[in-house]
């Protein structure tokens, strides 16, 4: 190949970024008494207090949504998922063997509710092994992900609720630093106190059920079976629903 002078590609490439990025960027901001947290929010703010050689893992669903979109990488940092098999419940697990192969860099798990209880009995091993491994639990009482690909399809969702327990209060109860996180005006300090703590850490923060993480582009399937899911919401008695997933996304 020659080498080439014109900037054009590049220059066109940039700006795209540039806007997209700025996009993005509005949407991971929080009013403080204004609940509930976005998501995006957290996964913003990780990416911000987190060291500059972090190794970040992150659950199938939509924490890899949040940190594709949100976690910045610089070449020192590393992303670590299930993003071929997406195998449930990766995040933490995968956490811990990076902590114990790289014991002097940070290591932060993004985990799911759904991921994060389905092994919770390995969070032990973080005190067991006294591993600082930062753990932030999106917790959203629901398998987000599966509840959109329901939605899109034109069903009402179905079995993805769940009672979460205040997972701070039980990291505390075996020896762990936990801070839950309900209010946007205390993610940023809430997440830097996190990620400066020299053991392990549980970050609980309740985020936003509705977020609706817009794909880049929309196919008539999708927006035929949103459409189908909405009609059937109302008319099951739920087009609260509808009015909490307006607000959330574009009365934001």
């Amino acid at each position: 190949l020659k080498t080439k002078r014109d900037s054009k590609h590049l220059d066109q490439a940039r700006e795209h970024y540039r806007k997209a990025r700025k996009g993005l960027d509005e949407l991971a901001v929080g009013r403080r008494g204004k609940p509930p947290i976005h998501p995006q929010q957290i996964a913003k703010a990780i990416s911000d207090a987190a060291s500059e050689d972090a190794v970040f893992t992150c659950d199938v669903g939509l924490p890899t949504v949040w940190a594709a979109r949100y976690l910045a990488m610089n070449g020192k940092r590393r992303l670590i998922g299930s993003f071929w098999h997406g195998s449930m419940a990766n995040a933490m697990s995968q956490a811990i063997g990076a902590q114990v192969a790289f014991p002097q860099r940070q290591v932060v798990s993004l985990s799911g509710d759904g991921g994060f209880t389905m092994l919770m009995g390995d969070f032990l091993t973080l005190v067991q092994h006294e591993l600082p491994v930062k753990v932030v639990v999106f917790n959203n009482s629901a398998l987000g992900f599966i509840e959109i690909e329901q939605k899109s399809s034109g069903f009402l969702d179905f079995g993805t609720s769940f009672k979460n327990p205040n997972f701070a209060a039980m990291a505390e109860a075996i020896g762990v630093r936990g801070i839950r996180l309900e209010d946007p005006g205390d993610v940023e300090g809430g997440i830097a106190e996190a990620m400066a703590h020299k053991g392990p850490v549980l970050v609980d923060a309740v985020v936003s059920r509705m977020v609706l993480p817009i794909p880049p582009s929309i196919t008539v399937e999708m927006a035929k079976g949103f459409t189908l899911y909405m009609i059937k919401a109302v008319m099951g008695g739920r087009g609260d629903d509808l009015v909490d997933l307006a607000k959330t996304n574009i009365w934001q």
